[in-house]
């Protein structure tokens, strides 16, 4: 038992480690788009300018994107078999911990006990969680065939180098899910 105690120590220490830098993912996709098709790429414009984010963080999710294309073996191209566009979501998140034990010594006074005691309260903190999405859009039939979703808490790190690895972090777990991987029906 003790093993087993000092093993899920490490494990623990882990899962709230990676959860801190995770990125978590959702894709969805047209069943019957053919993904083989698909060599080249152009981002789509007028989708990205709707995106509401800094002029310099879009140009760095572009970069992202472009180097995960170009891994993937696209092309970028002014005639594309898709189209790439981005949107962004951000919402603030609250945290509250009511059994937060602090270390509030002092002298109180209630009607059983007068005398030092310690301080049991409640702690907040905040984040900003971020969502985005990218889109791969068919560029013959304007269709969308491919979407990507990351979720994940922003940096409010003052680092630009930070705040790249960041973006790539996230673009890169998104473009992993992509192509789907289709089951064949028996």
């Amino acid at each position: 038992m003790k093993k087993l105690q000092l093993l899920a120590i490490p494990i623990l220490l882990l899962a709230v480690l990676s959860s801190c830098t995770s990125v978590r993912v959702l894709s969805d996709y047209d069943k019957d788009a053919n993904f083989n098709s698909y060599k080249s790429y152009a981002f789509y414009k007028t989708g990205i300018d709707k995106a509401q984010i800094s002029d310099l963080d879009k140009k760095r999710i572009l970069r992202a994107i472009d180097s995960e294309m170009a891994i993937r073996g696209f092309t970028k191209s002014n005639s594309p078999d898709i189209l790439v566009s981005i949107f962004t979501k951000e919402k603030e998140q609250v945290d509250v911990y009511n059994n937060y034990w602090g270390g509030g010594f002092g002298w109180g006074w209630n009607p059983y006990y007068w005398g030092p005691g310690w301080n049991n309260g409640t702690q907040v903190s905040t984040r900003t969680q971020g969502s985005l999405y990218i889109d791969l859009i068919d560029s013959k039939s304007k269709e969308l065939v491919w979407q990507g979703k990351g979720i994940g808490t922003l940096s409010q790190s003052k680092s630009i180098e930070k705040k790249e690895e960041r973006i790539q972090e996230f673009v890169g777990e998104i473009l992993k899910a992509y192509p789907p991987q289709i089951m064949a029906v028996k």
